[in-house]
């Protein structure tokens, strides 16, 4: 009988700090709801059907498979992914320079449904999920821009915000 072994602790690399002191890069990525995607299930039957009566089953197969093209081609375009480096803060395709940068708050679960509605600047960025409670709200000084802030959508509202604090050198 052998006797039980401990595991040993993983190498600790050579190059720089690991787990919680190593710098979030903001990556998340956002895919539409589960509802979304249940609502282009039409166009998987629709292209079914359309295509049944001209070439029988067949067609009817490869119209289907088509619809699913379509509805996976306009879903995944629905998706974004966020992303922080020591530049620049990414949100899909749209980029803002952490030089512009002059506050980051934690817009909370509850705070959410006024900063989105009465307290919303009409001309602010959002880059929202409905399903998502928390965002921070990245406020600009810029003045060749109009939009006084960006509202994003995250999971880890206070690790973005400190980590765009932290880089920005804002306050």
């Amino acid at each position: 009988m052998s006797s039980p072994t401990r595991p040993s602790p993983p190498p600790q690399p050579a190059d720089g700090p690991t787990g919680a002191d190593r710098a979030w890069d903001g990556r998340e990525t956002w895919w539409p709801a589960v509802t979304t995607w249940l609502s282009w299930l039409p166009a998987v039957v629709g292209g079914a059907l359309v295509a049944l009566p001209i070439w029988g089953g067949r067609g009817a197969l490869v119209g289907a498979v088509l619809g699913a093209l379509l509805a996976v081609g306009v879903l995944l375009s629905l998706s974004w992914t966020t992303r922080l480096d020591d530049r620049e803060f990414r949100v899909g395709r749209a980029t803002l320079p952490l030089s512009v940068v002059s506050g980051v708050d934690v817009v909370t679960r509850q705070e959410r449904r006024d900063a989105l509605g009465p307290g919303l600047d009409a001309r602010a960025h959002l880059a929202i999920r409905s399903w998502v409670g928390p965002a921070v709200r990245i406020h600009l000084d810029d003045p060749g821009d109009p939009t006084p802030y960006w509202v994003v959508s995250t999971r880890r509202p206070q690790r973005l915000a400190s980590e765009i604090r932290r880089r920005s050198r804002c306050r």
